[in-house]
């Protein structure tokens, strides 16, 4: 075998994930099981390599294991606007969890600032406003 060919443990280390990981991605269907060789143990080349990295980096960018096999099947470059049509709905996901985000570390802020001027030693202000109703809705 040549020098740009790895066993699956070399195969999972030089892409950052652990063995159960390669093992679980072929079990979806995201990887190919290599052939096994009579009397020999698999080996992964520089292919499968780029193929695991693709999908790391694609789940890094908030695409389930669905969308990624999706977009898999549209890797031969034929398929540019639908790949396009994916990201940007990925995107628009994205951009309303940020806004989502923005409200959760506002609201949170909010509650913070109670604590800071609270003279109680009795009764918590950010308990109390997490136990309100109204809190969540206004938030």
């Amino acid at each position: 075998m040549g020098s740009n060919t790895y066993r699956i443990g070399l195969f999972a280390k030089a892409a950052g994930v652990h063995v159960e990981t390669v093992r679980y991605y072929q079990r979806k269907g995201l990887l190919n099981l290599p052939e096994k060789p009579y009397g020999g143990m698999r080996r992964y080349g520089e292919h499968e390599l780029s193929r695991l990295r693709f999908i790391k980096t694609a789940q890094w960018l908030g695409f389930s294991l669905d969308e990624i096999a999706n977009l898999l099947k549209l890797e031969d470059g034929a398929h540019c606007d639908e790949v396009s049509k994916i990201a940007t709905v990925k995107l628009t996901e994205v951009r309303k969890k940020l806004g989502e985000l923005r409200n959760m570390e506002k609201a949170l802020s909010e509650l913070l600032d109670a604590c800071a001027h609270s003279s109680s030693k009795m009764h918590c202000p950010l308990i109390e406003k997490l136990q309100q109703d109204s809190f969540f809705q206004q938030a």
